[in-house]
């Protein structure tokens, strides 16, 4: 035997032949015990049964060999104390391995306690401390330990989660430029272009019966449109009805003649209703009208006159020149225009105006005296301006898209077998005329006199249903004018702005789509 370094003699393993020390007990490399095993512990690790307070002893192990170093091996007494410690307090390998695996699962248990999803499931991190002998006393009875899994807390539940349904919305509606918007009949239709033509003295019976002169008028565009029965001019004197429909202002007796000599209406007083006081032909600048009401809401307006003129006093062509505010400006000259010019404008619906004045020449006027030796008269001679006009107008972008043409007479004639100067519609007594005889109260929205007479109105648009007619309400050219103001948006003026006037609504406007 070698000397150990300890003075005492060294031996090997007999199992890896590692050396050890002479007072070693247990290989440090393979585990193997040196020396015999006590009799009551190998028989309690054998599974023996016995003294439940004595554990079993174990089989016996060969004796390994003596000293040969008397001095250097334990004595009996030794011995005996090594045995009594090596039974109560050192484990064979296989307890040991036991006990090992079960401290390994515990320290797993523990670690998943501690570790990072635990401390995200919010459990407070266990510490245990172990003792020796708890850890010898804790070590089961078993041949084998049994598997432990630890066992991983549960995340906590998430709520769940509320999401709130997008609101819906309701695209807007996209129309072709060249048809006319959708029209609920409960409002007014979106029309954005008026075109008026403005003929001369005629009847209803005459313009529209079955006698009428004007085959292409009567029948052709009345089958196209829609014809208010119950239509009446509001004076007497083409001029007086003329101013009538662009200014709500009722006659003079100057203009109610046809103004033969060309005069400022004076003293021109403003009185109820708006009405301009006194006598004359020409109305102050303040005086208030539909050209002027577009243009403060920037919109626009022309007057297309058959041979050109309008705006000037020494041949006044339509209502235009007996208005400073309107003959006196600049632009009258560039708004008032030859007929020609109207094609050119319908070709763009931006270069068509809001409101369009059309005013035939001489011999297409409808007026009983032929213009030249051997050309028609009377409405006959109408038939070629209309087929002309009414056509291009229909076929523009602008009407398709939201148009309306009104064709009327000024007035019924005032003389002769035909004459007629009844009025509806609350017809007020002018204040610039002599006071008429009194007269039988109406027991309709009629009266015999005081008007212009039943002249009638053909309406054509995409908002009317072609071939009908309106014979409920009853309407006049102050109605007609406040109608176009509430197209536009705009406030009623003059006498236009009457309270017991019939405005066209859905009866009127009786296409919805």
């Amino acid at each position: 035997m070698r000397d150990d370094g300890h003075g005492g003699q060294a031996t090997s393993c007999k199992s890896c032949g590692t050396e050890l020390s002479a007072n070693q007990r247990y290989c440090l490399s393979c585990g193997t015990r040196i020396g015999a095993i006590p009799a009551a512990f190998a028989r309690w690790l054998s599974g023996e049964k016995g003294d439940a307070a004595t554990p079993p002893a174990a089989p016996a192990e060969p004796t390994p060999e003596p000293a040969e170093n008397p001095a250097e091996d334990p004595s009996a007494e030794g011995e005996l104390e090594d045995a009594t410690f090596a039974e109560r307090y050192m484990p064979e390998p296989r307890s040991a391995a036991i006990a090992t695996m079960a401290l390994l699962a515990f320290g797993v248990v523990v670690g998943a306690a501690t570790g990072p999803l635990a401390q995200s499931a919010a459990v407070a991190p266990i510490i245990v401390e172990v003792s020796p002998e708890a850890v010898a006393e804790a070590s089961p009875p078993v041949e084998e330990a049994p598997e432990v899994e630890p066992e991983v807390p549960s995340a906590p539940e998430e709520a769940p989660e509320i999401t709130e349904e997008p609101e819906i919305t309701e695209e807007p509606e996209i129309t072709h430029p060249k048809k006319p918007p959708p029209f609920v009949t409960a409002e007014l239709p979106p029309i954005e272009h008026v075109f008026m033509i403005v003929l001369g003295d005629h009847s209803y019976d005459e313009a529209w019966g079955e006698a009428s002169q004007a085959p292409y008028l009567s029948q052709e565009l009345r089958g196209k449109g829609e014809l208010i029965d119950n239509y009446y001019a509001v004076a007497q004197g083409d001029l007086a009805n003329e101013i009538a429909l662009l200014s709500g202002q009722g006659p003079t007796a100057a203009t109610a003649a046809g103004c033969p000599n060309f005069s400022d209406v004076a003293p021109a007083t403003v009185g109820a209703e708006e009405q301009v006081e006194g006598d004359g032909c020409a109305y102050p600048e303040a005086t208030k009208t539909l050209p002027g009401q577009l243009v403060e809401a920037k919109k626009t307006w022309k007057a297309y006159v058959e041979g050109g003129g309008g705006c000037s006093h020494e041949d006044p062509r339509g209502p235009f020149a007996f208005f400073h505010g309107i003959a006196d400006k600049p632009e009258c000259a560039e708004r008032s225009m030859g007929l020609e010019q109207l094609a050119t404008d319908l070709e763009s619906e931006k270069t068509t105006p809001s409101f369009s004045y059309i005013v035939p020449g001489p011999c297409h006027d409808g007026s009983e005296q032929p213009c030249e030796a051997g050309q028609p008269s009377g409405l006959q001679a109408t038939q070629p301006f209309f087929e002309q006009v009414v056509p291009e107008i229909q076929e523009s972008i602008a009407y398709k898209a939201g148009g309306l043409i009104a064709i009327t007479f000024a007035q019924a004639p005032q003389g002769g077998p035909s004459a007629d100067s009844s009025a509806c519609c609350g017809t007020p007594e002018y204040p610039n005329l002599p006071a008429i005889a009194p007269v039988p109260t109406a027991s309709g929205p009629t009266k015999p006199s005081g008007g212009g007479g039943h002249v009638g109105l053909l309406l054509l648009s995409p908002y009317v249903e072609a071939g009908t007619a309106n014979e409920g309400g009853y309407y006049n050219h102050f109605a007609l004018l406040r109608s176009i103001e509430e197209l536009f948006d705009l406030p009623p003026i003059g006498y236009a702005a009457n309270p017991v006037l019939t405005v066209f609504d859905s009866s009127v406007y009786n296409l919805s789509s």
